[in-house]
């Protein structure tokens, strides 16, 4: 599911996200994925590890599959899995120097990944958080070549994190909030989680329910339909506080 080191201009993607396992990145922000790529953006993914072994899969070719289905829905123009190890995956120098790479390559503006704890889930994911923080950083580092392949270092834009956590409310620290609004794609978002077969079978429905009262709730804080929540590292500023606060008034 990865692509050659050697990418055109026209290539570069305009939003990675970042997930430790293939179905993370749909829960969490699915619909901001394919809202994005229906706006004419190129987006892309980049799972840490197969996300195997688990209870009801029969393989890591069928995780696969699932992703490159859930990938289709959602129109993402790259998906990249670095088959780093499922359960043992940790913050270590290799695991940073590997997603960078993927940054260097693709060049993407923003990049969105882990934000915070998920108590009683997956330790990958706060592993996953750590490794894409470095990540960032280490996309930039000139005087460091002989890491990166030849890959040129690039400066990304800007960095946001999401929360998976599904059974709560309250948001890890961070300097702000913004809500994305994808009441156009909620059900492109959910038909993507279940192409995931082998970790929502029939009886796990209830899984679907929570993401989207969870998507509909955040939605209707800021005034649409459905929404996924996103935590700011810098402040949000506007040149036209009306055009924000009142944009049916605001001065052309």
């Amino acid at each position: 599911m990865s692509s050659s080191p050697l990418i055109s201009k026209a290539d570069e993607l305009d939003f990675i996200a970042v997930g430790a396992h293939p179905d993370d990145v749909e829960i969490a922000c699915g619909g901001t994925l394919a809202h994005l790529s229906r706006k004419g953006y190129r987006v892309g993914i980049v799972d840490l590890t197969d996300g195997e072994p688990t209870p009801l899969s029969p393989g890591p070719e069928v995780r696969l599959e699932e992703a490159r289905q859930a990938a289709e829905i959602l129109g993402v123009s790259v998906r990249i899995n670095l088959n780093l190890p499922n359960r043992r995956l940790f913050d270590s120098f290799e695991h940073r120097v590997a997603l960078a790479k993927v940054f260097r390559q693709y060049r993407p503006k923003v990049v969105v990944g882990f934000g915070g704890r998920t108590v009683m889930a997956s330790p990958d994911h706060y592993q996953a958080m750590l490794i894409t923080d470095a990540a960032v950083f280490y996309s930039r580092l000139t005087k460091w070549d002989e890491h990166f392949d030849g890959l040129s270092p690039y400066t990304i834009s800007n960095q946001l994190s999401f929360p998976i956590a599904l059974h709560s409310l309250d948001l890890p620290e961070s300097s702000g909030y913004l809500v994305s609004d994808i009441g156009d794609c909620l059900e492109q978002k959910l038909l993507s989680i279940e192409c995931y077969k082998t970790q929502f079978p029939a009886g796990r429905k209830r899984v679907f329910d929570v993401v989207e009262s969870m998507n509909r709730y955040h939605g209707q804080i800021a005034g649409f339909q459905a929404g996924e929540i996103f935590l700011t590292y810098r402040a949000v500023g506007t040149d036209d506080l009306m055009r924000w606060a009142a944009p049916a008034f605001a001065k052309p």
